[in-house]
């Protein structure tokens, strides 16, 4: 088999960060001085840490975040904020997920509710959950009974692919 058809297989089969890293190695001379089982173990950590980046990637688009670039790194712990540093770090590290808890935030016009469920919604997609950005009065629309609205509403995209 030769070089070529290797890669173009692994193309084929979905796998071109392999096939890339593949051809790199061809190229490059330091590369022969390594053993197979070095080149090989290069070869699959691209593959691995690019699969992985684009989970993270579509758990990202798919949250639908208002603010996507928000981060808990930039969140203001101002004093007049009230913000509890060391509840936000216990939430960053997603156990009331596992522990089927929720989180509610209440708060005034502007103090921020969005910019930290953005946050946090991000660092549940680090930890690979899936996350999904809902505001509450659209929830509260799709969730309304035919015969309170008297017309038939199909719910909206957030929630009809909600897992149950």
């Amino acid at each position: 088999m030769t070089n070529q058809s290797t890669i173009n297989k692994l193309i084929e089969m979905h796998m071109t960060p392999m096939a890339d890293a593949f051809r790199n190695q061809l190229t490059d001379p330091k590369m022969k001085e390594l053993p197979f089982e070095d080149r090989f173990g290069m070869i699959v950590d691209i593959k691995y840490d690019t699969r992985k980046s684009n989970r993270l990637n579509k758990l990202i688009r798919d949250a639908g975040f208002e603010q996507s670039d928000a981060s808990v790194a930039d969140i203001d712990y101002g004093h007049g904020r009230k913000l509890n540093k060391d509840l936000i770090r216990r939430m960053c590290a997603c156990e009331y997920i596992t522990e089927f808890r929720n989180i509610f935030l209440t708060g005034a016009t502007g103090s921020g509710k969005t910019y930290l469920a953005c946050a946090l919604g991000m660092e549940a997609c680090k930890h690979y959950y899936t996350v999904r950005y809902i505001r509450l009065p659209d929830m509260l629309l799709d969730l309304l009974p035919p015969e309170i609205t008297e017309t038939f509403r199909m719910p909206s995209k957030n929630i009809q692919s909600l897992p149950c």
